[in-house]
């Protein structure tokens, strides 16, 4: 997910993604541990994903 598609979201909306997002980090990371993935960049790209929508909503309430 691009930084101009995360700043466009409200809120809410990121409040949400982040939980969706983490709850599928948590289930690709146990599928990994399950039969190993031979291509680990899902993961990786995902955890991005997380930390960016996290630091958007973090200065987002810092201004407010």
């Amino acid at each position: 997910m691009k930084t101009k598609e995360i700043r466009e979201m409200s809120v809410s909306d990121l409040r949400d993604r982040i939980e969706a997002e983490k709850q599928n980090l948590n289930h690709m990371k146990m599928n990994h541990v399950i039969s190993p993935l031979e291509d680990t960049s899902k993961i990786k790209k995902s955890r991005i994903d997380i930390a960016r929508m996290i630091a958007i909503l973090a200065q987002r309430e810092k201004q407010n």
